[in-house]
């Protein structure tokens, strides 16, 4: 057994005890969206080489994808657009996904481990895990789930807008990024408010009233 499911495991108080580990991806980039995923296994339950979705290869995650949605005894995946981030920020987005992700599961957990350091709800059901999606097996497998969609929901948003080269940098920040958004502007899926120091704060209120109509 892997240290991971050890992890889990050491929440589980009671024969029926219900885990639910919750995690996100896409904080960070200057378009699309943010996603969570929330995954509740039995005890017995496991994935070989599930880990934290950052230290796999796109391949691999995707291979796993189908693995956890079938093995878990209910998941819930949450997405929350850039016009929601730059409405609301991207705080709020993220636990807003997480909790989209959470009401999706067929029934209440017992307990709750969300990845990090911040929780959207104090009650004692839910405990923060900081760098949870490297320490538990459920975190871990959320992250999977979050990434992968992410990633998918990036590559079909290339195909509209090329320009950004999402297939390959998911709508992160990187050089190439940056330096499209510079020669061809922004475009409806990106985060107006992470590209202040990108573009002149005229062509940003511009865009917003634009993308607002």
């Amino acid at each position: 057994m892997n240290l991971l499911k050890e992890f889990d495991l050491g929440y589980h108080t009671t024969k029926n005890f219900m885990l639910a580990g919750i995690d996100e991806a896409g904080r960070g980039p200057l378009a699309g969206p943010v996603v969570a995923a929330c995954v509740v296994f039995d005890k017995n339950t496991s994935v070989s080489l599930i880990n934290d979705s950052k230290k796999l290869p796109e391949k691999l995650r995707e291979e796993l994808f189908p693995q956890i949605t079938e093995k878990t005894i209910s998941y819930g995946i949450g997405v929350v657009d850039n016009f929601e981030i730059d409405k609301i920020n991207i705080l709020q987005a993220t636990f807003e996904a997480m909790k989209i992700a959470l009401n999706q599961i067929d029934f209440v957990p017992d307990k709750i481990l969300i990845d990090g350091n911040q929780l959207f709800d104090k009650s004692k059901r839910f405990q923060s895990v900081v760098k949870g999606d490297s320490k538990s097996f459920s975190i871990a497998a959320a992250s999977i789930l979050a990434k992968v969609t992410r990633d998918r929901i990036m590559i079909e948003a290339s195909e509209e807008f090329p320009n950004y080269n999402w297939n390959k940098n998911k709508g992160y920040a990187t050089k190439e990024h940056i330096n499209s958004i510079r020669k061809y502007g922004a475009c409806r899926l990106h985060r107006l408010s992470f590209l202040k120091r990108i573009l002149p704060s005229e062509e940003i209120r511009e865009l917003e009233l634009d993308f607002n109509e």
